[in-house]
């Protein structure tokens, strides 16, 4: 089972990425923009990967991975960072696409970054110095600021396409994770995160996902526009 993480990657990427070319959407057409976020993205959270996994605050199986690492990574921890995003940012874009009316109010789309903004501030203070909690919850708070401050008009959509990019996050993080599977392909050290797991998969990990997400969001925007000016 050497091959279950790349296959998981594989599987992921492969459906959205041929669909990208459906010609009503023709998704493709922002693929510069889109990856280039996407690895903008990926380089801080390697980082944080890198330093988490040197100390222990998650690690991974050998059972279901090639062997072949970087900076103590698996080849396929490193292509999980472009594949995953892909997939959910696409299936963003196609329900825009398709439901183009899709999209909260601004007093609504305020109030729900408010509540999020000071119930990730109430997490950090009660589950500070845990690792993964805090600095997840961090980047999250951090995002939640500057998104309510700038009210911005991207999370009218995105906090109801989030909704939906969650079920096949959680059947991915399952099996990550455990679910449907002997043993994990990541584990997690519970010492550093709340301990609080939905089925296999710790709650931090839909904050993780959410920030993610959202900052690729940002960046893909911001370069459509460029893109299309030059």
């Amino acid at each position: 089972m050497t091959y279950l993480y790349l296959l998981i990657n594989i599987a992921s990427f492969s459906v959205p990425f041929i669909y990208s070319f459906e010609k009503k959407m023709l998704f493709i057409q922002y693929w510069k923009a889109v990856f280039l976020a996407i690895l903008l993205v990926a380089v801080p959270f390697l980082i944080w990967d890198v330093i988490f996994t040197e100390y222990g605050v998650w690690g991974f199986n050998p059972t279901y991975y090639l062997g072949i690492t970087f900076f103590g990574l698996p080849a396929e921890e490193i292509l999980f960072f472009i594949c995953i995003p892909f997939a959910s940012i696409f299936t963003h874009y196609a329900f825009l696409h398709f439901f183009k009316n899709l999209k909260l109010s601004n007093k609504v789309t305020q109030i729900i970054t408010l509540f999020l903004l000071i119930t990730s501030i109430v997490v950090l203070i009660f589950a500070f110095p845990k690792a993964y909690t805090s600095v997840n919850f961090s980047l999250f708070t951090c995002l939640m600021l500057y998104a309510f401050l700038k009210k911005d008009a991207i999370l009218n959509r995105f906090y109801i396409t989030f909704l939906v990019v969650l079920i096949p996050f959680f059947i991915v993080n399952g099996l990550l994770t455990g679910s449907f599977i002997p043993n994990e392909i990541v584990w997690y050290n519970n010492a550093e995160n709340l301990g609080v797991r939905i089925g296999t998969v710790p709650i931090e990990d839909a904050f993780y996902a959410f920030s993610m997400l959202y900052s690729s969001l940002i960046l893909i925007e911001k370069f459509k526009l460029k893109f299309n000016k030059s």
